[in-house]
């Protein structure tokens, strides 16, 4: 099954809403903060900021790990909101704590730069993918490397992405010289399958419930394909990108996915018919980054190529198209996912999480 761009419905061309100006190199990763009036961006300038959104302005200095700087390639959020993890050219992993601006903890056991960061459903670990072939997982609380998860020698020649599983029990990872993917024990650090495609993966992510997972791809028809996680048996393909597909996100509720490309537009699709949502929002340069807000009503792009980000109002589009649903999250996927956030609560509070960094998360 596939859908094509010439099923996109006929609408005028998009601008965003808002452009984030200041970083003096390109812009390569982007973040929502809780709360909805901030985002955090990094950079090649070797820089994390932090933004107003409805201003546009930047909230205080640049982020920087004096002494110890490098260019900023990868970032993910922490599920609580509370902390960056970052990687870098050198090689290292970085957490940067959000309300001061600084680096708490950094691992450099990677040997080239970092591609790709991931926490895990907990906060609890972050697993990380790095041009020189490995991924490997750490552990937040003691800093330390996790055992049997670092490294775990992939086989590719540079991994692009790594993606914890929503239950935490994988790991899956896409990369270089080897077409595919390859699920990995998120606990061991066995490999569990390896799932071979006509191209490398660069991008990765799960639906929520875990039952599937969804994969850009680097080459050929530059598709998205998704994956049913109980056969790993492609089920759907997305087309319309016409260049390398950088990211995908994915909205909580599993019926809304925002891709970026080397054809320099970012696409949404509609994962209830798997088609493409409105037309393409274009950009001067390679999108290679998007994050949603956390009510999906919003979603900043950003690309190496470009020191700027882009902020889009993604419920206007979505209005313009007769879509406005696809922001609905169902009653029993709220309840879900409050239950999930008391879970992750009640194991940081056995494992000793002191109370201060318990504030954020409530059942």
């Amino acid at each position: 099954m596939s859908s094509t761009a010439a099923n996109v419905k006929k609408t005028s061309g998009v601008a965003p809403c808002k452009t984030i100006r200041g970083h003096t190199g390109g812009v390569t990763g982007v973040a929502h903060l809780p709360g909805g009036q901030r985002i955090i961006t990094c950079s090649a300038d070797r820089s994390l900021r932090l933004w107003d959104l409805e201003s546009g302005a930047q909230i205080g200095s640049e982020w920087r790990d004096e002494g110890d700087e490098a260019a900023m390639i990868a970032m993910s959020l922490s599920p609580n909101g509370k902390t960056i993890a970052s990687g870098s050219y050198d090689g290292t992993v970085r957490l940067w704590d959000v309300e001061t601006g600084k680096v708490i903890v950094k691992w450099k056991e990677h040997t080239s730069f970092v591609q790709s960061v991931c926490w895990s459903p907990n906060g609890g670990r972050v697993v990380s993918g790095s041009d020189d072939g490995t991924a490997r997982a750490w552990d937040v609380k003691s800093g330390k490397p996790v055992e049997g998860l670092n490294p775990i020698k992939t086989g590719y020649k540079s991994v692009y992405a790594v993606s914890y599983s929503p239950e935490a029990s994988m790991i899956v990872t896409g990369g270089d010289n080897e077409n595919g993917f390859k699920i990995w024990n998120a606990k061991t650090g066995e490999l569990l399958s390896t799932i071979k495609l006509d191209q490398s993966v660069w991008g990765l992510t799960w639906t929520s419930d875990e039952k599937k997972l969804i994969a850009g791809l680097l080459g050929g028809e530059y598709s998205i394909e998704i994956f049913d996680t109980a056969t790993w048996q492609q089920i759907a393909v997305l087309k319309g990108h016409r260049f390398v597909v950088e990211s995908i996100t994915l909205f909580p509720n599993n019926r809304l996915l925002a891709s970026t490309s080397s054809d320099r537009t970012a696409r949404l699709w509609n994962l209830d018919t798997n088609l493409q949502i409105g037309p393409p929002l274009q950009h001067k340069n390679d999108v290679t980054c998007a994050a949603f807000s956390a009510d999906g009503k919003l979603l900043s792009t950003a690309g190496w190529q470009d020191k700027n980000a882009y902020i889009w109002d993604i419920q206007a589009i979505l209005k313009t198209a007769g879509l406005e649903d696809l922001l609905l999250i169902p009653d029993a996927q709220k309840f879900e996912l409050k239950n999930k956030v008391c879970i992750i609560l009640s194991r940081m509070k056995h494992a000793n999480v002191p109370h201060a960094q318990l504030q954020a998360i409530r059942c």
